[in-house]
């Protein structure tokens, strides 16, 4: 089984320009081709949020325009860049979404089973789960101990070094490490946010962030670094199940044209 994970497109209406210069339309339509390109292709996608910038629903609507053009399920969640109600207007298309409250809910149909949560606080850049949320995603795990499991979700469990990225990161990490911890079943944490991969353990488990789909945050581990963005080539995540085993693999948006070459003429001994 193969899983696409895309996060931060940060998407504007048609022919917006996101800081007025980035082609987040653009960005977003090379990212659905490459996912399309893909061989075999993957079984779903999914989105760990900040679908769009601004949260409008013409956003959403354009955002649908691109992920319409994927021949596999799409699932998403939400982050911090986006508004709950104006995506579920706009994304409504899309299989999952609950008709009221927070973006969280299993995705059941495949070999491994995917658990959606939701950490956007509307107004707020940081997120959090909140108790009530918590307890669902604990009975939501209990109810499938024997089957592997992954959790997506926007704001990383981890505070990766950057600054001002941990300053606005999860708020609640601990009490979903609290919920993690001792479900074996769980493969895997999926997060966005901070437009970098960077991996770590958590909770008896492994979490993992997707790099943005446009633009990345700069890498800067100085103490009160501000925050700072770049043109860095934008990337995705593919997750492979095996049977056993989640084997991950980070790959670049845009392919280069030279072909594939070999070392078989390397003598080895």
């Amino acid at each position: 089984m193969h899983i696409a994970q895309i996060s931060d497109t940060h998407i504007k209406a048609r022919n917006v320009r996101l800081f007025g210069s980035i082609n987040v339309y653009q960005h977003f339509q090379q990212l659905v081709a490459r996912i399309e390109a893909l061989e075999p292709k993957p079984d779903l996608v999914i989105h760990t949020g900040d679908i769009t910038n601004d949260g409008e629903v013409a956003d959403y609507e354009a955002a649908m325009d691109c992920l319409s053009q994927l021949s596999m399920p799409v699932f998403v969640t939400l982050g911090n860049h986006d508004r709950r109600e104006a995506a579920r207007v706009g994304l409504n298309a899309l299989p999952g979404i609950p008709g009221s409250g927070p973006f969280a809910y299993a995705i059941e149909d495949f070999p491994v089973r995917i658990v959606m949560a939701d950490t956007l606080v509307e107004g707020a850049p940081h997120g959090k789960l909140g108790q009530a949320q918590l307890r669902w995603l604990d009975d939501t795990l209990r109810a499938a101990p024997d089957k592997p499991t992954l959790i997506g979700l926007h704001h990383p469990p981890f505070d990766t070094g950057i600054g001002f990225m941990d300053q606005i990161g999860l708020h609640d990490k601990s009490a979903l490490a609290e919920v993690v911890a001792g479900q074996t079943q769980v493969k895997g944490v999926l997060a966005g946010h901070v437009h970098r991969p960077f991996t770590a353990a958590f909770a008896g488990t492994i979490a993992m962030i997707c790099p943005g789909s446009a633009h990345q945050v700069a890498v800067d581990f100085t103490d009160g670094s501000p925050d700072g963005w770049t043109s860095d080539p934008p990337g995705f995540l593919l997750h492979q199940w095996n049977g056993k085993e989640l084997v991950s693999v980070e790959l670049p948006v845009a392919v280069s044209p030279t072909a594939p070459f070999s070392d078989d003429h390397l003598t080895v001994g």
